[in-house]
């Protein structure tokens, strides 16, 4: 089963997980800098005040990546990675958000990464907002407030000027129906902004939440048409968690349970690729009394702002049933429920390899455009030995075995798809759990969740395996 010529094989990061540098050369203060460290079932904390005297702001250090994207780059060439994702820090480039001119270090600083990557010949991914909103929009209401509508347009704008000739693909929100997950406080505030308020309901959260959401899609939709301005070759695409969701049983109950909750996953895929609100979505907001406040002609931009492709990021699937449901305690989905039929990794994280590969079939049915897998990946416990290397043989098999299931869903399926970029190719802070200790990469970075060690690199056995794979084009598993 082979991959197509001209096939993106690489990998994913995201700035707030890996730059570090959060306060230097003009930066400001970004949502993810106030979240402190947490753990496997200890949540992290917002502390969007500010930082407190004590606390642990692993986003604040990363990996120092701002000072070592150099010598990391010549480690993904070694691989031979043909593209590599990252975001720009909106905060880097507009310290807080509306601020009257961008902050030429900033704006310095990617051109330099860009250019770095195309010479080590890596075509540059990037997603313009990844959980970086600044955080003094945050504190207007981010989303919530039609006000970040045009300050992202002008963000974006203004990075897809400076980067006409070195960016051709670019993603616009990154997992933005995470957010669905309204019971959390870390989706909200992450893909919107939206500060928790202990004194909000549900329905008042949930309002938010569906406001932030109409203003993002507003926001997209310009940024598309925008960006087909500046440069009719880019080629720009929404990004999505893709979690499919199974039934428990056949039991119809449950078959209907797990359709309704996929709604949650698909309706932002059908807003992108469709340009309008599907009926299952404006009859919900009537059914439960939310007030969207849209603007004259916001229809009309969504309409004739659609993406060029979809990303996803993929990791997991999950079972419910609706029997189960009634036992709900507020953590993953309602009426979630083991699957007995694969495993699960040390942090809960179901693997299911085939997932992707219905996952891919199914998007790609639902809309007939290119697919660019963006972010697959294992979270697991290391410990190098004395010489700092790692036999991440798990990590092996993982990928090996969700590889293979892309190459079925291309030659089986006619699935088209564009690329592979495994998430977290270095080790980064956790974006869950804010831990370094929750390893993704095939390059083991010595620190830890406190920000203690040498932070040099280390090619774990993974390395030269994927290194093998991109060599074969898929061949060589």
């Amino acid at each position: 089963m082979k991959f197509p010529d001209g096939f993106l094989w690489g990998g994913a990061v995201a700035a707030h997980q890996l730059e570090g540098a959060w306060n230097v050369d003009g930066r400001g203060p970004s949502i993810c800098d106030v979240l402190t460290g947490g753990a496997h079932g200890v949540k992290r904390v917002i502390t969007a005040d500010g930082v407190e005297p004590g606390r642990n702001y692993p986003n604040q250090r990363g990996i120092d990546y701002y000072h070592t994207f150099r010598e990391d780059d010549a480690l993904f060439q070694e691989m031979g990675f043909k593209c590599f994702r990252t975001s720009i820090s909106w905060s880097r480039i507009f310290p807080n958000g509306d601020d009257a001119e961008p902050n030429e270090a900033g704006l310095k600083f990617y051109e330099e990464l860009f250019s770095d990557y195309r010479a080590k010949g890596m075509e540059p991914v990037v997603t313009l907002s990844h959980f970086e909103m600044p955080l003094a929009l945050a504190k207007q209401g981010g989303f919530t407030n039609r006000k970040a509508i045009d300050c992202f347009v002008r963000f974006a704008t203004t990075v897809m000027e400076r980067y006409k000739d070195l960016v051709k693909y670019w993603l616009t929100f990154n997992e933005v129906n995470n957010q669905m997950e309204m019971h959390t406080e870390i989706f909200p505030y992450t893909n919107s902004g939206i500060i928790p308020d202990p004194n909000d309901t549900p329905h008042e959260v949930e309002q938010k939440v569906w406001q932030a959401i109409h203003n993002e899609f507003v926001a997209s939709a310009l940024v598309v048409r925008k960006g087909h301005e500046i440069n009719p070759d880019f080629k720009i695409g929404c990004m999505l968690a893709m979690v499919p969701i199974y039934p428990a049983t056949c039991k119809p109950d449950d078959v209907m349970h797990a359709e309704v909750l996929m709604r949650d996953r698909l309706l932002f895929g059908d807003v992108y690729n469709y340009g309008e609100y599907p009926h299952y979505l404006t009859h919900r907001w009537e059914r439960d009394g939310f007030d969207i406040k849209m603007e004259p002609g916001d229809a009309d931009i969504i309409k004739h702002g659609i993406v060029d492709f979809i990303s996803i990021s993929y990791y997991m699937s999950a079972a419910v049933s609706a029997e189960a449901v009634k036992d709900w305690d507020g953590h993953g989905l309602p009426g979630q429920v083991k699957n007995p039929y694969i495993a699960a990794t040390d942090w809960g994280w179901q693997i299911d390899p085939v997932g992707l590969r219905y996952t891919l079939c199914t998007l790609y049915e639902r809309y007939r455009k290119p697919i660019f897998i963006v972010e697959n990946g294992i979270g697991m416990y290391e410990t190098p030995d004395d010489h700092g290397y790692v036999a991440d043989d798990a990590r092996i098999d993982y990928l090996r075995s969700h590889i293979e299931q892309v190459g079925k869903a291309i030659a089986l399926d006619g699935v088209e798809v564009m690329g592979y970029t495994v998430w977290g190719c270095i080790d980064v802070i956790s974006f869950g759990t804010g831990e370094m200790k929750k390893r993704y990469g095939m390059i083991y970075v010595d620190a830890d969740d406190y920000g203690n060690g040498t932070y040099k690199r280390f090619r774990k056995k993974s390395f030269n395996w994927y290194r093998k794979v991109i060599a074969s084009n898929g061949e060589d598993l």
